[in-house]
């Protein structure tokens, strides 16, 4: 599950900015030392996950919904680490919460601008995941089927990640639609259906079972 989703992350991450990594190769270095893209991450170990737990005979919607909660929470401290480095940085913003970064590796390694007020959107993105955890931790001990937590959390990230992505500044991530709908947030349409279908498969195949 870790390798295939450091793999996803570093994958999809070339895969959106493969115009600039096909144009200067040694740029590729980078992908060594970055994170990634956090939904090729999610999907991908979804993916994986699912299908080595199906292979050996573990229930894996029970063990998803188990694993769900600390997705959430995971995201919730690394993206400390996103603000740390300065990447997934916000648009220019003159309000109380505005921050400035002033650090020029930030700036040689992500693109981050220098001196501008920004939106903190990963502050704003790490609390998104810490209600999400709040709200898992409390639908767990409430779920009637396995997989409802799971699917619950990719309904609810691809929602709020959506929203916050209009704060976003990093363009460079691409955009499916320019100007109008970004990478991220067409990922998080095909998602939110998925799991909006996926949930309602669920539940109406426990209600047949029951």
């Amino acid at each position: 599950m870790l390798a295939s989703a450091i793999l996803g992350a570093k994958l999809l991450l070339v895969i959106v900015e493969w115009k600039r990594y096909s144009a200067n190769p040694k740029d590729l270095i980078e992908v060594v030392r970055s994170g990634g893209v956090f939904y090729g991450g999610l999907i991908c170990t979804t993916v994986v996950s699912i299908w080595y737990m199906k292979k050996n005979g573990l229930p894996a919607w029970r063990i998803a919904d188990m694993g769900a909660p600390s997705i959430a929470l995971g995201e919730a401290i690394g993206r400390w680490g996103c603000f740390a480095a300065g990447c997934c940085y916000g648009k220019e913003s003159h309000g109380p919460f505005a921050v400035t970064f002033s650090d020029p590796f930030a700036h040689d390694a992500v693109g981050t601008p220098l001196g501008v007020p920004l939106h903190p959107t990963q502050i704003y993105l790490s609390l998104n995941s810490l209600i999400i955890f709040a709200i898992l931790q409390w639908a767990y001990r409430r779920k009637t089927y396995d997989g409802e937590v799971f699917w619950l959390y990719v309904l609810l990230y691809a929602i709020t990640r959506g929203i916050l992505e209009t704060w976003r500044g990093d363009l460079v991530r691409g955009f499916v639609i320019p100007g109008v709908l970004s990478t991220s947030q067409a990922i998080g349409l095909i998602t939110a259906a998925i799991a909006g279908g996926m949930l309602f498969y669920l539940s109406r195949r426990h209600r047949a079972e029951a």
